[in-house]
């Protein structure tokens, strides 16, 4: 995977552009065929109500992406707090940094010494990052939403958008926290996202989501 599989990880396909096909799906549910799914009208607002009640979380994360038959693994930390401020720090087995304050966002790589900025206004709506950062409110408006299992706090999220880039996004509730991610892009790749050492709700200090631009870098503005 190479290093902007990170951001298609959150499906902001600029350059998030931040992971599920039938098989995914039979993986991650495997009570699917015997239990009985809630209503569409059910499932928005059991979603709704786990989303509402985590306005900030911070975590560490190790991500899973198979392309056909490559299968890569990265690791690093993530903070979000609503309004649309997130942080995602790929440590392992490269570095990367994604940054947004609720207005623009950032884009680093160290290696290539480059930035790349951008307003988040028209890429996070359709994005799976408005699901931990945004308005909960608004999920519906952007996707459809299914609950396979209405004993289980698991979902499923298809965009309503041609233009999200990503085609699926399941995503996993264990004791109301969020704990995996599981995203298939418009390409077919499969990006498995899990989370520990999780903290909700506790303030996080602003300076995480601001970002200046190292001395020397190359900044591109999109």
């Amino acid at each position: 995977m190479s290093k902007s599989n990170t951001m298609k990880a959150f499906g902001l396909s600029l350059c998030l552009g931040a992971s599920a096909a039938l098989g995914v799906g039979a993986a991650m549910l495997p009570s699917v065929a015997i239990a009985a799914p809630a209503s569409q009208q059910t499932a928005i607002k059991n979603l709704n109500n786990l989303l509402s009640a985590t306005n900030s979380m911070t975590a560490n994360f190790t991500q899973t992406t198979r392309a056909g038959k490559k299968t890569t693994n990265y690791s690093g930390t993530m903070a979000v707090q609503r309004q649309n401020q997130f942080r995602w720090q790929t440590k392992s087995p490269a570095e990367q940094l994604i940054v947004a304050n609720g207005s623009t966002m950032w884009v680093y790589d160290p290696d290539l010494n480059q930035v790349i900025k951008q307003s988040t206004n028209n890429q996070v709506g359709d994005s799976p990052a408005i699901l931990l950062s945004g308005d909960p409110a608004k999920i519906a408006n952007s996707f459809n939403v299914s609950q396979p299992n209405s004993k289980k706090n698991y979902f499923k999220l298809t965009p309503k958008s041609s233009n999200a880039g990503f085609n699926e996004l399941y995503i996993s509730f264990n004791g109301g926290k969020p704990v995996q991610m599981i995203v298939t892009d418009v390409a077919g790749q499969q990006t498995t996202i899990r989370f520990s050492n999780i903290s909700v709700n506790k303030r996080i200090n602003a300076s995480q989501f601001n970002f200046t631009a190292p001395r020397g870098a190359e900044v591109i503005s999109q």
